[in-house]
Formats: C-alpha cells, structure tokens, sequence
C-alpha cells in the first residue's frame, strides 16, 4: 500500500503543482525587445497567479486611459505603453490578456480592488516574512 494519500490521483494540478505558476511580465513598448520584464514566481495555485496577472493587466491599461479615449484608442495606448501578464505553468487554464481587453477598454474600473494587483503579489510574503525575522 503507498504513502500516498487517496485523492492523489485526481489531482488536476490546478490548486497547486510542485514549484507552484510564475507570471511573467512583459513591456509591451518594445523597450525590453521580446524579453519578459520580469518573471515573478511564487504562486501556489493558478487562481493566485491568474488573479494577479488579470489585475496587473487591468492596472496596466488603466494607467493608459485618458478622458475622452475610445476604447480602440485605449487598446491602442496599452499596446503602446503598456504591459501585458503571462501565467506560466496553467496551460488551458491559464487566464489571457486576450480573453478580457476588450472589455476592459469598454469599461473603465469603478472598484480599485479591481487594479490592486500588489496585494496579491507573493513577493510580498516574502518581505513579510524577512520583517518577522528582524524583529527583536
């Protein structure tokens, strides 16, 4: 009989996989050339790493939004200036930038939770924890 626990076999992988997701972060202006901006990692499960690349994304096109644009000028600021997000490790289930731009250029953000990308970030755990072992 394996140590393994029973359930085992159906994991989808999708709560969680040994390394856990990574988002890469890419300059869409070209200043970086096809190079990612960065790779961040640390994400247990897709639906952390999904969360923050879709608010990440979301904040990126905000930031590009002036009164007045359109929504194809806005699209056409954030391909300009603006950063897209890449789940690493999700494959199917991986959320795409692709999947919610449109909509995103439509619709101005009304709740800023929606652009709150930096509460999610897993490089904020890591801080924390270094403060903790500071402390007297």
């Amino acid at each position: 009989m394996s140590d393994e626990p029973r359930g085992s076999a159906f994991d989808t992988g999708l709560f969680g996989q040994a390394g856990g997701f990574a988002v890469r972060i890419m300059d869409l202006s070209g200043g970086n050339g096809a190079d990612p901006v960065e790779t961040i990692r640390g994400f247990r499960t897709l639906e952390h790493a999904n969360a923050f690349a879709r608010r990440y994304v979301r904040d990126s096109l905000e930031r590009c939004r002036t009164g007045g644009m359109t929504p194809e000028e806005v699209i056409a600021a954030w391909f300009a200036f603006g950063e897209d997000a890449e789940v690493l490790g999700g494959k199917d289930d991986a959320w795409r930038s692709a999947a919610e731009l449109n909509d995103f250029a439509r619709r101005p953000v009304m709740d800023a939770e929606e652009r709150n990308w930096r509460i999610l970030d897993p490089r904020r755990d890591e801080a924390d924890a270094d403060e903790e072992d500071e402390e007297p």
